[in-house]
């Protein structure tokens, strides 16, 4: 155990090996564990319509169960996202409860959401009884010997040997940068040690929680297609060159939370940090496993090909570039060019096996739920992306566009919602549209 730096740079206060940090997202594995403890009992069903347990949650005309909540598979939107439209007048859960429309059929992708999981606190508060820092304090942290974490409904309360979170202002400096009430979702948040989080990992690594909470929280989740996914139920699951590596990050303003398991090693990796984008929890967990797993002594698993492998040289990208949208969704897709590589903005490197076709060698699970797909230009202006399954998708280069004042008038008004009680006034202008913000909460 080790800490270095600050917890309060005004007053220089070190940090300990028992300050504690906000764990942020790491929380999942215990909103998850707690779930599925009330699965155990016969008090919750991963299969049943979440709308039993949230019946105001809207009718989307389709079944979304709660294992779909825990395996981000469920399309529902992430509150993040949305919290800005409202003015941050609204909470997480009233926000999420307010969506009218899903991102996606249930089962059909893979994309993170938090609102699921503000969704499954609150189903495990009512179907307890408790609230989800009651239950998880009696039923996971004072069993497990968790002593200095705590899920706490209000950050504004006084937390002894909690350390502020810092990140870097415009000039260099340090700035405060902590976020309370509803710029963190108005729900509370995981409070904890490195220490304490090692413990939790050992809990799970000889099965404390018993077979099926543990074998459910590993367990590589599956669209409705088939195809699994390298995330269980509030875990990432990920391979090394020792084997498996289980992990989850949490990040919230200037805090940073990292925790990682490697099961072949017997190895946990705990970092907590209140320094913004200064440190990376995953660098540090690799960095640290390479030091007490050096490469002569791991059991390779299986050698992956070096980048652009198989990749037919000579083929000129450049051309290739541009913004395309799906001619069915309208969803965009931009290609651009990588050290000679057509990459996907936001999303992987391609190879090239033919003068027209790139194909994905690696599924990434944020990347269109982990798709190995290839691309095939059908002509300089058209592509079709097939999927591993054979599902194709057309998309078309976008033209350009230079609209005049007539065509920029007809944007002009107010444009309310309902979901966010956001109201837009678009504006047309001699350099464009212009579009002011306001909110009616009433």
């Amino acid at each position: 155990k080790r800490a270095y730096g600050l917890a309060d740079l005004e007053r220089d206060v070190p940090l300990t090996a028992d300050t504690i940090f906000d764990a942020a997202s790491v929380v999942k594995q215990f909103v998850a564990a707690a779930t599925l403890m009330l699965v155990e009992e016969g008090r919750l069903s991963l299969t049943e319509d979440v709308r039993k347990y949230l019946p105001e949650l809207p009718d989307y005309g389709h079944r979304i169960t709660i294992d779909h909540l825990m395996t981000h598979t469920s399309g529902i939107r992430d509150w993040t996202g949305l919290g800005p439209l409202t003015g941050r007048h609204v909470d997480a859960l009233t926000l999420t409860l307010r969506q009218r429309g899903l991102n996606f059929a249930p089962g059909e992708e893979w994309a993170y959401s938090n609102g699921g999981y503000v969704l499954l606190k609150e189903i495990v508060a009512r179907t307890s009884a408790m609230s989800f820092d009651q239950f998880t304090r009696t039923r996971l942290f004072e069993p497990l010997g968790m002593k200095s974490t705590r899920y706490l409904g209000n950050l504004r309360e006084v937390v002894k040997n909690r350390a502020l979170a810092y990140g870097k202002g415009a000039g260099g400096g340090w700035m405060l940068d902590v976020e309370l009430d509803n710029d963190r979702g108005g729900g509370g948040a995981l409070l904890s040690t490195p220490a304490d989080l090692l413990i939790w990992n050992d809990a799970l690594s000889s099965a404390r929680l018993g077979a099926f909470v543990t074998a459910k929280l590993e367990e590589p989740a599956r669209l409705n297609n088939g195809r699994p996914l390298g995330y269980g139920r509030g875990l990432f699951l990920d391979t090394n060159r020792g084997g498996r590596v289980i992990w989850h990050s949490g990040g919230a303003a200037g805090y940073g939370a990292f925790l990682v398991r490697f099961p072949e090693q017997r190895l946990s990796v705990a970092t907590m940090c209140n320094a913004g984008d200064a440190a990376t929890g995953g660098a540090y967990a690799r960095r640290i496993f390479d030091l007490f797993v050096p490469a002569s002594a791991a059991p390779q698993t299986g050698a992956s090909a070096p980048a652009g492998a198989g990749s037919v040289a000579g083929v000129d990208v450049k051309g290739r570039a541009g913004l395309f949208f799906s001619e069915t969704t309208g969803q965009p897709l931009r290609l651009g060019v990588d050290n000679g590589r057509l990459r996907i903005s936001g999303g992987p490197a391609l190879v090239a096996v033919a003068a027209d076709r790139f194909r994905n060698p690696e599924g990434s699970l944020s990347f269109m739920s982990e798709d190995e797909f290839e691309l095939h230009f059908v002509s300089p202006d058209q592509i079709e992306l097939k999927s591993m399954e054979g599902r194709t998708t057309r998309y078309r280069r976008a033209q350009p566009y230079a609209p005049t004042a007539d065509d920029l008038k007809a944007f002009a008004g107010r444009y309310a919602n309902d979901e966010t009680r956001a109201v837009f006034e678009m504006e047309p202008g001699k350099a464009g549209l212009t579009a002011r913000i306001s909110w009616n909460h009433s």
